[in-house]
């Protein structure tokens, strides 16, 4: 298995779930965005987004399918719950509404303050940051009085929101969590997969 990787980016989400269950991976470190600082990778994925993965002729770009993939592997089912399971609906919603409901807006606010700061998009950036604190709504009232998201354990569902709620303190947007939400985040940023993985991402970007 092969990932393009930036420090940072959504691609997080896969090697957190590739180092969750111990497999063996080639991680490749890009610049971000590198569709800007590594052209050359737009021949590898012409959308020149991360993640980008690789698993024999298996390719895959979206962060949370990468994880839904690895834990539905024989052997790895441990990090979700079977089809059959009363969560199993529950699990995709989280998972997927990591992505879509969480992350989205948390790109504008990168956009607008990171990549492209400019005085007269400030306002978009300040209005999207509260439009991310609401989406939380229904993240806030779970966490009220469950430690995880499905069956009472870790799954990929913690691993996607999770990556969400980490890029959003790297956006400062963190002082706004709910006290349940920051200490959710801190429980699942301790564990050593995730420590692995964040670490991993600080490599020195590859140089072809």
């Amino acid at each position: 298995m092969k990932l393009w990787h930036c420090e940072g980016a959504r691609s997080l989400r896969a090697v957190w779930a590739l180092e969750e269950l111990g497999l063996d991976y080639e991680l490749v470190m890009l610049p971000f965005p590198p569709r800007v600082f590594q052209r050359d990778y737009l021949e590898i994925n012409p959308l020149g987004t991360i993640p980008f993965f690789v698993d024999g002729d298996v390719e895959m770009t979206e962060s949370c399918a990468i994880p839904h993939y690895l834990a539905t592997r024989p052997g790895n089912e441990h990090l979700a719950v079977p089809p059959e399971h009363p969560a199993y609906g529950d699990m995709l919603n989280w998972t997927y509404h990591a992505d879509a409901t969480l992350t989205f807006p948390q790109t504008i606010v990168l956009r607008y303050t990171v990549l492209e700061p400019t005085p007269e998009k400030k306002p978009v950036a300040d209005d999207y940051a509260k439009w991310f604190i609401a989406r939380l709504r229904r993240l806030d009232a779970h966490l009220e009085n469950n430690d995880y998201l499905v069956d009472g354990r870790f799954t990929i569902a913690d691993i996607c929101v999770g990556y969400a709620l980490y890029f959003g303190k790297t956006l400062k947007l963190d002082e706004r969590y709910k006290p349940q939400t920051a200490a959710y985040l801190e429980r699942l940023t301790s564990r050593d997969a995730f420590i692995r993985a964040d670490a991993a991402g600080r490599q020195t970007p590859d140089a072809d």
